[in-house]
């Protein structure tokens, strides 16, 4: 039988896959849009390889994140799109080498030659073969013939992002915002992580963590300015201290860090309160019974 991502095992069809099957490509379609009709500046080719690029490390982290919003939300379902997700980071790292190798003229050779002496492309590649093993890995047959050295290489998942995420401040330069932003979004899905699985939905640990993560971030950002560029490190701490110069990326972390406590407080109401009607339905529907059985006996 032909196995296709928007079914499960059985063959049945599954809308989530499949929503989120048509969200991945939606990206690619867009750039390809934007590249056709002459939108993407100068150097379409270019401009098309990075945001390729940027957004393997956006699925990668997605893939990432998948964990602990099945876990926070209580939504275990979600788990079955994770698979589609890493995968779909990986073919989007296949593509931004691939534009790459376009770029240069399709000149193997010195693609090979940069990949060696460029640092940055260097962890980049590897980052890339890492995606290929856990993707060539990610299949049930493959699954049941590691055993439980499959969970082992996949473990290899947060050594990759570290790596992607070091190959996306290196090459975004001077502006690293996003980068940073990136990073710190990281650090709380492994904070996250580190925590006892019964505290992983506590309103309190998300918040510590929140703050934890956004100190982390503004600190990353400081440690990138003062060791990778010429910019004054303590003037990007004082903007992250204040709104006078817009939001920064430890802002945007604490922003989500926020807004995922509010998820998981919001579902935890939503879900007392469900949990409350369905006693009160089973209790209704328990007296109904019971007054028909009364009326029963006294027709008797």
């Amino acid at each position: 039988m032909i196995v296709v991502p928007w079914r499960d095992r059985r063959g049945r069809f599954l809308p989530l896959k499949a929503l989120v099957l048509a969200a991945c490509c939606v990206p690619a379609v867009v750039i390809g849009y934007r590249w056709s009709q002459g939108m993407l500046g100068g150097r379409p080719l270019h401009e098309a390889l990075h945001e390729i690029g940027d957004w393997t490390i956006r699925f990668l982290l997605i893939a990432l994140a998948i964990t602990p919003a099945a876990r926070i939300l209580n939504w275990p379902a979600l788990l079955t799109v994770r698979r589609m997700v890493g995968v779909t980071a990986l073919a989007y790292g296949l593509g931004h080498l691939t534009l790459y190798w376009v770029e240069s003229g399709l000149r193997l050779g010195f693609v090979m030659s940069e990949i060696v002496h460029r640092f940055y492309l260097t962890i980049g590649f590897v980052a890339l073969l890492g995606l290929g093993v856990l993707g060539a890995t990610s299949t049930n047959g493959s699954m049941r013939r590691l055993g439980r050295w499959w969970k082992r290489i996949h473990w290899a998942v947060y050594v990759i992002a570290v790596l992607a995420v070091v190959h996306y401040f290196i090459q975004s330069k001077a502006n690293v915002s996003e980068p940073v932003f990136v990073a710190g979004l990281f650090v709380w899905m492994m904070l996250w992580r580190a925590v006892p699985l019964a505290w992983q939905r506590s309103v309190t640990v998300m918040l510590g963590l929140t703050v934890v993560a956004a100190l982390a971030t503004a600190w990353i950002e400081f440690g990138w300015y003062a060791v990778a560029t010429g910019i004054n490190p303590w003037r990007v701490i004082a903007a992250s201290e204040t709104l006078r110069f817009g939001l920064r990326p430890a802002h945007y972390v604490a922003l989500v860090g926020v807004g995922v406590t509010l998820l998981c407080l919001a579902r935890r109401i939503g879900g007392r309160g469900l949990g409350e009607s369905r006693e009160r339905l089973v209790a209704l529907w328990g007296r109904l019974g019971a007054r028909g059985e009364t009326r029963k006996k006294a027709s008797i």
